[in-house]
């Protein structure tokens, strides 16, 4: 794999988030005591992304119930169900008029349906109040549970995202020992059966010591399960308590994989150093052609 050997490569950077409209999205969202990914997972795009008015919501709390070695969501003790976060999180779409939501949550191990009730009352609410937004959901594994991937499928989400985070021989390392290669996998499977329309959209981050044929066959076995957009981008490693970044990968090589993954009949692949799952959500969906 190409990669470079420069500690923090110049096509990386970003600036500060500042700004009229991030400071508006952030009163917003305290306001309505809402968290997002942009914050508890210190994305890199947060600036750009709030600066256009959109943001990744991140639902029932900010506290992850499992430790992945790679990610800078606060795990431990999860914090209780807000009943209202629905309803806030429908009536900030509407306060930002963004006609493409995404919906994410924690890890929720300590919920018998793993929080994928409140999901869906989420996606409900936010068509609800927002008549022709669209949404993604972006969903732990639920334990493998058939029925909560279903109840969240049934709320009406036009794409349904489950990361596979990283390659098969890395996933011990970097991924809680609750996660499983096989069991996210399946996951999508069960979602792709579950579905005639909409998508089922996957990523995975880069840099972590991965091999080219480890990537490659990390998107063969998305595409068997039925994965038909995918995202890929660099790992930057959160804060010092998490796993080291191994290599910077050249947007070129990026490139490449997104090429790859095309080949193997993925409708939509969107490959580069900033890429993450959410960003520029509605611009994927807008690019991936209708009627399939």
């Amino acid at each position: 794999m190409q990669a470079s050997t420069r500690r923090f490569p110049e096509w990386i950077r970003r600036q500060w988030p500042s700004g009229e409209a991030h400071q508006e999205v952030k009163v917003l969202l305290e306001g309505l005591n809402l968290h997002t990914v942009c914050q508890s997972a210190h994305c890199p795009n947060q600036g750009e992304c709030w600066s256009r008015r959109t943001a990744t919501f991140l639902v029932l709390g900010n506290i992850c119930t499992r430790n992945c070695a790679f990610c800078g969501v606060t795990h431990g003790q999860p914090l209780p169900v807000d009943e209202n976060e629905p309803e806030n999180v429908a009536e900030a779409v509407r306060r930002l008029g963004a006609r493409h939501a995404v919906i994410t949550s924690v890890t929720r191990d300590d919920l018998a349906d793993g929080g994928a009730g409140a999901i869906a009352r989420t996606v409900t609410a936010v068509k609800e109040r927002n008549g022709g937004t669209t949404v993604e959901v972006l969903v732990p594994d639920f334990c493998g549970d058939a029925d909560a991937i279903s109840s969240v499928i049934a709320s009406g989400p036009e794409i349904f995202g489950h990361n596979i985070e990283t390659v098969e021989r890395l996933h011990p390392q970097l991924r809680d020992r609750r996660y499983g290669y096989i069991r996210s996998l399946e996951v999508l499977r069960v979602a792709r059966g579950l579905r005639a329309d909409g998508f089922v959209k996957s990523a995975l981050m880069l840099g972590c010591g991965e091999s080219e044929s480890d990537v490659l066959g990390t998107l063969k076995d998305l595409r068997d399960a039925g994965c038909d957009a995918v995202a890929m981008g660099q790992y930057l490693r959160p804060g010092p308590g998490n796993g080291p970044v191994v290599e910077y990968v050249t947007p070129e090589q990026f490139k490449a994989y997104e090429s790859a993954a095309y080949e193997m009949g993925f409708v939509f692949a969107v490959a580069g150093p900033l890429v993450r799952s959410s960003y520029r959500a509605a611009d994927l969906l807008a690019a991936i052609p209708t009627g399939k």
